[in-house]
């Protein structure tokens, strides 16, 4: 009787294809992470800046207006503005806006009379979000 010799284990076509399929399946899965992460970054501007509107009220009880809620110091929402934002006040309004990660076009946007928008408009002078 002729004893055979089996050969036990896979051959290199077989790991070079496994190998293939698991970097496919990785480069998708790190893909979907950055959208994530973007997301993920937006979603803590917009608390931030959500968070700065009851500063500000609370700035305005204090001091009877809203002139200076925008500097830096106690009671003030300018350690709530991400950086790269920007916060502007006169003594009957404040707004509040910073770009978001994930749309390049697109700022998040809260003001003094209770506004809280996505917008892609320019908001270098103006009062309000809308």
């Amino acid at each position: 009787m002729l004893k055979q010799k089996l050969h036990k284990g896979f051959t290199l076509i077989e790991l070079l294809v496994v190998i293939a399929i698991i970097g496919i399946l990785a480069s998708v899965v790190l893909a979907s992470l950055n959208s994530a992460r973007d997301k993920g970054e937006d979603a803590a501007i917009k608390s931030n800046l959500n968070n700065a509107r009851g500063q500000a009220a609370l700035f305005y009880d204090d001091n009877g207006d809203y002139d200076g809620v925008c500097d830096a110091g106690d009671g003030t929402i300018a350690d709530m503005i991400p950086a790269g934002g920007s916060c502007r006040d006169d003594a009957d309004h404040w707004i509040a806006y910073a770009s978001l990660v994930s749309a390049s076009s697109s700022a998040y946007c809260v003001d003094s009379e209770g506004n809280a928008v996505t917008t892609a408009a320019d908001l270098s002078a103006e009062t309000t979000c809308e």
